[in-house]
């Protein structure tokens, strides 16, 4: 009989593909101690370091006993997952000699990690000389692989080491199998080999960027887009990261790509332009904006045009909105109700988490006025934004000295 222990994307032990591990309240701690032996297996730990590692907010006046309470049930428990009569030093036992805790294991106790480890090293010596082999063997090593380290136990400090050192292997290994499947130009494996890993490391650029590619190389074109958008806004919104110049630049090849490989068709390039129908404002990202105020700033300078830019202050946000379950929320809400509190054809973004940017094309005559008490209107119906919270400043785009 064979104990096999997962730790990839939480902790289990199983038996005969069944789970030996008996979860209660009372065993949490005991668990979270057998996860510690289990990252520190095969080596000497004082009992001061494991007390200080896990009970550092321990009342007890006496934590080495607790310690060794905690230790001899924790025997106890494992010697529950395998039948009496078998030898624990074949499986798990956690001995004490010369002042030193050590968690011992088996040759019938498989960890998922050392399995993962020494797959990832046959890879290696196999890539150079057999790539059909490292392919086969990389791909059973990143099977195994199942989420991050102990995932369950997220704010662990001593954990962290050994969870980026098996998050850095998984990502290394993923991309040594990439580069084998573009040896053999298998955009399909890429791709296939992509969607899984994204499930596991969602926010890996070079993950997303792989996929793209491989896409393109395959013509699926549209497909690729279509996740640069989606990968732009798991990012950018979701997860408030700035991509790297290398993703941003992947948009253009991909669309340097379609051009190369497409007759030139007006009609079909006015349609992938085309927004459809705009029901009311437009809002795009700071960086866009710059370059559509850059660009409308020339023109109205070639054609003398009535534009404005508008400063929207919100003050007091943290007292005045804890309604609101969140800024993601806030920010939402902001962009429904300018989209139409503005007119279509005006374009805004937010400067900074208090302020925000308007550009307006071809206001004449009072129109500032009527566009300022449409925003406040709306700000009192549908916000609990105080209109003393709420300042908006008007300036013609063609005054020196601008924001932008």
């Amino acid at each position: 009989m064979k104990l096999y222990i997962s730790t990839f994307g939480g902790f289990d032990i199983k038996a005969d593909n069944q789970s030996v591990l008996k979860r209660s309240s009372r065993t949490y701690k005991l668990y979270k101690l057998f996860e510690y032996f289990i990252t520190f297996r095969n080596k000497k730990l004082l009992p001061e370091t494991i007390i200080d590692n896990l009970w550092t907010d321990s009342e007890s006046s006496d934590p080495k006993n607790v310690l060794r309470t905690q230790i001899f049930r924790l025997r106890q428990i494992i010697k529950t997952f395998y039948p009496q009569d078998l030898d624990e030093s074949d499986y798990l036992s956690i001995n004490f000699l010369n002042g030193y805790y050590c968690l011992e294991t088996g040759e019938n106790a498989i960890l998922d990690l050392d399995e993962f480890e020494n797959l990832v090293n046959q890879g290696d010596l196999e890539c150079n000389k057999n790539g059909e082999s490292a392919i086969a063997i990389y791909e059973k090593a990143l099977n195994i692989y199942k989420g991050l380290y102990l995932s369950d136990n997220a704010y662990e400090v001593w954990l962290v080491p050994a969870r980026n050192y098996y998050q850095r292997l998984y990502l290394k290994t993923l991309y040594k199998l990439i580069d084998l499947f573009n040896e053999k130009n298998d955009n399909e494996a890429i791709i296939e080999l992509c969607e899984k890993s994204l499930l596991l490391e969602p926010y890996e650029e070079n993950i997303h960027i792989a996929l793209m590619e491989s896409m393109v190389k395959i013509g699926k074109n549209k497909s690729a887009i279509d996740h640069y958008d989606y990968a732009i806004n798991l990012l950018e919104k979701e997860m408030d990261i700035k991509p790297s110049t290398k993703f941003v630049k992947s948009l253009d090849k991909i669309q340097n790509n379609i051009i190369q490989k497409s007759d030139i068709d007006f009609s079909e390039i006015s349609e992938k332009l085309d927004f459809g129908e705009s029901t009311g404002a437009i809002n795009c990202n700071i960086e866009h904006f710059k370059f559509l105020f850059n660009i409308q700033k020339n023109k109205s300078q070639r054609k003398n045009e009535y534009d404005y830019l508008s400063i929207i202050t919100l003050t007091g946000m943290e007292e005045k909105n804890k309604y609101l379950d969140d800024s993601s929320r806030l920010t939402n809400d902001l962009i429904r109700l300018l989209m139409f509190s503005l007119r279509r054809g005006d374009i805004f973004t937010f400067w900074n988490d208090n302020q925000i940017l308007i550009m307006l094309h071809n206001v004449k005559g009072d129109g500032t006025k009527q566009i300022e008490e449409r925003i406040r209107t709306n700000f009192k119906k549908y916000t609990k934004i105080s209109d003393k919270n709420l300042y908006i400043d008007f300036q013609p785009l063609l005054l020196e000295n601008t924001l932008l």
